[in-house]
């Protein structure tokens, strides 16, 4: 019955870090002229063929509603670890980092990054209540919340042996980060204007 409780957990943590980068990707996509694309298109990262994707509502959508997934993929990726006998995880485990007797660094790093997105999940349902700019900020925690997952992904995920997953996981988690530094990038110097 572990082995059963063991490919659940596995194949729903696949699921919620997929639905996540593609809930940060194309939250990033409407700020860095859509082109996240690119990156797995191989197109120019400056490119103007997507930029129609900025404004697209359908982009828009999907990164309104990939939450409606990583929630109850990430829910059954606990409840499995937790009926798992052989992953020994308490129900403290998933809510306080770094408890378990193994694994500490990999199972905190996952704790961290579910915590960080339930403030995310939460913050987003109380959005009318937050000034814009507080609501924003608070909503960044999501690039911490991706990092701290796909790190969580990278120390304890038995599938990145699969080259596929491996390329994918990889892929995306540079498509992030290079579109949040460029986004950090222009914060931090928003006099510069692109040529």
């Amino acid at each position: 019955m572990d082995l059963f409780f063991w490919e659940i957990a596995r194949a729903s943590g696949l699921a919620a870090y997929a639905a996540l980068c593609i809930s940060v990707l194309s939250g990033l996509a409407p700020r860095t002229q859509a082109l996240c694309i690119s990156v797995l298109s191989g197109l120019a990262p400056r490119t103007q063929a997507l930029s129609f994707l900025a404004n697209n509502r359908a982009v828009r959508a999907l990164h309104d509603w990939t939450p409606w997934i990583v929630i109850p993929a990430a829910l059954v990726h606990i409840v499995a670890l937790l009926l798992d006998a052989t992953a020994r995880i308490g129900i403290l485990d998933v809510f306080v980092p770094f408890l378990t007797s193994y694994g500490q660094l990999a199972i905190g790093l996952g704790t961290i990054s579910v915590d960080l997105l339930i403030i995310v999940l939460v913050t987003t349902w109380l959005r009318r209540r937050f000034s814009n700019n507080a609501w924003q900020w608070w909503h960044r925690v999501s690039y911490l919340g991706f990092g701290t997952m796909f790190l969580h992904s990278m120390l304890s995920g038995t599938d990145l042996t699969s080259p596929v997953i491996s390329v994918l996981s990889w892929a995306s988690a540079i498509g992030i980060a290079y579109y949040a530094l460029e986004r950090l990038g222009k914060a931090l110097n928003p006099t510069r204007v692109r040529a």
